[in-house]
């Protein structure tokens, strides 16, 4: 196994930690009678020669010596190694490291039929991706599923197929007679599950008439047969205690994932197959389905309602698992949570012990149920709110999911003037401890909250940085007041020489309307240019026609700034002078440019009335589209539903508005 390991001069070769001395240790390890010393080896391989799927020059070094373990029967855990090898062999397509795998491809060939069955399983993935013998790859995996008997490793096959199709195209149709063939009696409801998932990706024509119902008949059929066993390893290495991390249905997870992910945008079949899956009688499998939605929830449109009252549902199980995988995804939806608001509001009732979740370090957090139950806009996270903010501590966050409760929140602005009252201005979190609750102040636009945000601009000593990072929240809070912060007018006056000239001449405007002491800081603003520019423009065109000056610069801007100095200034334009003409090309090219300016520029052309009608065409479009405007594969971001569903309920304002 290792003829040949002490010639190579580990000591010059790299890993991520620098000289691969330890490397052949680590390698001979590998080949311990013992697990956890074995274990150990291959989370030290991981760590070093193939650190976060990295390759070095001491990598290729042990690509020959771990193909030589995985030939030798007597070697235990040679799954593992051939996993190893597939993840360094797998990392960019010719490249050395692929190449060293793929010239050592004959290896993997008898470990097809090896008798450990974690061979056998991690083999079929290895032949596919490096044996350049497409027609000899197909007849291996053939005879192995006409001849396997465990039901991992079948599945295992059904993978390998379809990485067949995708890499083999044109000797596919074997390939997918196989797969069709699983997917029918008399293999287990696991394997057809496989399967299914490949056909789907590979082959949807393949597919059975109701691909969705018999996915989810299979998957109650699987759980009634699975076993409570369990075969982990419990060894207390990474590699081990990933395991224990992992979910107790992996597999079962996997299976409906690849289902998922071949649906893709067949919505309406997905929400049927999360219906299936929020409904089994499995506690596990309906753990996976909220899993699984949230990727759902946060890329697609749809009607909701019908899962999201499911995960509402797992709120009262009994597994702590499902309830906060439930809590966690509810509280993404914000406002399309509604559906699962009696059920949270319940737990919310009989769990104050859930209010606040607690850290080893930091301040507490809001709990998610109440949270969940907050920014759902329901009232009834009113009376927790209040009993949370009268206590000792505030949970960090509180006040930015009052902002989603509305007028309703109505009832907390004392005791979030009271807070923002006590708040220490020379702590160096003043400003952290402050955003939440000036956020709540502005959304409820409490006049009454004014001294406490003049304490703010006042008080904070410059030497911490604290008063830079407050003056922005308090001046767009003292700007939300309006007329009531009359009082703050010669502190903003003060800010009108500083970075946030912009704001505090818009808090200004707002509070006394004298265009001659504003309009000059605007137009300066506009002039100097950089990052002041999009917020000055926004500001100028609150001035209306008053603000005529600064048409010159804004069309200039309108005419060659980024997109949304772009943006901002054909806004400005249409506020002061009320001409669609130069406005509607600037937001019809950045709707295109940056699918982020999208919500902005439908809230614009709602308020243009009948003179955005010659842009209605994209809000019609972008209604009959069922993809969220800035999902990304892969992406994640709760805040991306919230800024879609407020893109969409602009849009039916500007296409219904007289």
């Amino acid at each position: 196994m290792f003829t040949g390991i002490d010639e190579v001069d580990w000591t010059s070769l790299r890993h991520a930690y620098g000289s691969a001395a330890d490397v052949p240790g680590l390698l001979r390890r590998l080949a311990s009678a013992d697990a956890a010393e074995r274990e150990a080896a291959l989370d030290g391989l991981y760590g070093s020669v193939h650190h976060q799927g990295n390759v070095y020059d001491s990598t290729l070094a042990c690509v020959p010596f771990l193909c030589a373990l995985v030939a030798r029967p007597e070697v235990r855990d040679r799954g593992a190694v051939v996993e190893l090898l597939v993840s360094i062999g797998s990392q960019s397509a010719g490249s050395r490291a692929r190449a060293a795998v793929h010239a050592r491809a004959e290896v993997f060939v008898p470990l097809a039929d090896d008798p450990c069955p974690g061979v056998r399983r991690a083999a079929a993935d290895a032949l596919v991706r490096f044996l350049d013998e497409p027609a000899r790859v197909l007849e291996v995996l053939g005879r192995r599923i006409r001849s396997e008997n465990d039901e991992q490793v079948l599945r295992a096959l059904a993978e390998a197929l379809g990485l067949f199709v995708l890499r083999h195209p044109a000797q596919a149709a074997g390939a997918l007679d196989l797969l069709a063939a699983q997917s029918e009696p008399p293999y287990a409801p696991g394997t057809r599950l496989a399967a299914l998932g490949q056909l789907a990706l590979r082959a949807p024509q393949r597919l059975p008439a109701d691909p969705v119902p018999t996915a989810v008949r299979l998957l109650r059929e699987r759980t009634a047969r699975r076993s409570s066993g369990t075969d982990r390893t419990e060894t207390d290495t990474l590699v081990g205690r990933i395991r224990r991390l992992r979910p107790s249905d992996e597999e079962g997870s996997s299976l409906l994932r690849t289902l998922h992910r071949a649906l893709d945008d067949r919505v309406a079949d997905r929400i049927d197959l999360l219906v299936g899956q929020l409904s089994s009688p499995g506690a596990m499998d309906r753990c996976n389905g909220v899993r699984m939605s949230a990727g759902l929830f946060r890329a697609w449109r749809a009607d909701f309602t019908a899962p999201v009252r499911l995960i509402g549902a797992q709120l009262r199980a009994t597994e702590d698992q499902l309830r906060d995988a439930a809590v966690s995804v509810l509280a993404e939806l914000f406002g399309l949570a509604a559906p699962a608001a009696d059920e949270l509001h319940t737990l919310v009732t009989v769990r104050p012990d859930l209010w606040v979740r607690t850290w080893e370090r930091g301040r507490p957090s809001l709990g998610g149920p109440l949270k969940a139950l907050a920014r759902s806009g329901d009232p009834r996270a009113v009376p927790a709110l209040a009993q949370l903010l009268a206590g000792p501590v505030v949970p960090a966050g509180l006040g930015f999911e009052v902002v989603h409760l509305g007028p309703a929140a109505a009832p907390l602005a004392p005791a979030l003037r009271h807070r923002l009252g006590r708040v220490r201005l020379d702590a160096p979190d003043a400003a952290e401890t402050a955003a939440p609750l000036l956020a709540a102040v502005t959304a409820l636009a409490d006049a009454a909250a004014v001294p406490e945000v003049l304490r703010l601009l006042r008080g904070a000593p410059d030497g911490l940085g604290a008063r830079e990072a407050l003056v922005g929240q308090a001046v767009r809070a003292l700007d939300a007041l309006g007329s009531a912060a009359r009082a703050a007018v010669p502190v903003l006056r003060g800010l009108l020489g500083t970075r946030h000239a912009a704001g505090a001449a818009g808090a200004l405007w707002a509070a006394e309307g004298d265009a001659d002491a504003v309009l000059p800081v605007l137009l300066r603003e506009l002039a100097v240019g950089g990052r002041g520019v999009r917020a000055a423009a926004e500001q100028v065109g609150r001035l209306g026609p008053v603000a005529r000056d600064a048409l010159p610069t804004l069309r200039a801007l309108a005419a060659s700034g980024r997109v949304w100095e772009r943006t901002g200034a054909a806004w400005a334009l249409w506020r002061i002078d009320g001409d669609p003409e130069p406005v509607l090309p600037v937001f019809r090219a950045a709707w295109s440019e940056n699918p982020y300016t999208r919500r902005t520029i439908a809230e614009c052309l709602a308020g243009m009335g009948p003179a955005g009608a010659p842009l209605h065409d994209l809000l019609t479009a972008e209604l009959a589209t069922a993809r969220r405007h800035t999902a990304r594969p892969g992406g994640y971001g709760s805040h991306d539903i919230v800024q879609d569903e407020q893109l969409l309920a602009h849009c039916r304002t500007a296409l219904t508005s007289p």
